[in-house]
């Protein structure tokens, strides 16, 4: 097809477990590619429970690449099972095996069986930042961000948007 690219080429190996599965894109235009349980049995997590589930694989990335640990929606609608750090950042560097921890968030018991489609990876462009020091509101800051010395949100966050209308009337 037309506007098709190569695919990024990594290199993936078994750590040795079984049931360790290379990972699998489920259709043509899924941005992520399935990761499997590889257990050698059947774990049961309870309510608010956590566990490190291994896959059996480890990859290496090219460098300027990561591969993003993410939730399968399906796992964490139906059943309340997520991941804890999501995402989980893989780095160019690891070469250790990909372990997904896995959180139950419902309000019953929750089993993954060997085998277990349980996160989805996928991979990412990372760009490296040069931080530069600069003092607050100075020349230097204006040159590097220009339009971005002072703002009307300022460093308003986390929710501050969402609280008031411009009256200051509760949304």
């Amino acid at each position: 097809m037309a506007g098709e690219r190569e695919p990024v080429r990594i290199a993936l190996w078994r750590t040795g477990r079984a049931g360790a599965a290379v990972p699998t894109y489920m259709t043509a235009g899924s941005a992520g590619c399935d990761l499997v349980a590889a257990l050698d049995e059947a774990i049961t997590l309870p309510p608010l429970g956590r566990a490190l589930v291994p896959t059996g694989i480890a990859i290496a990335l090219p460098e300027g690449y990561e591969a993003q640990v993410r939730p399968r929606s399906g796992l964490a609608v139906r059943e309340g099972v997520t991941i804890l750090n999501a995402p989980g950042t893989i780095d160019s560097d690891y070469r250790g095996e990909i372990q997904v921890a896995l959180v139950n968030l419902s309000d019953e018991p929750r089993r993954i069986a060997p085998g277990d489609r349980i996160a989805q990876l996928v991979l990412a462009r990372v760009e490296r930042a040069a931080f530069e020091l600069v003092a607050d509101g100075s020349a230097e800051q204006a040159a590097l961000a220009p339009g971005r010395v002072a703002t009307n949100r300022g460093a308003g966050g986390f929710g501050h948007t969402g609280r008031a209308g411009a009256r200051g009337e509760e949304r």
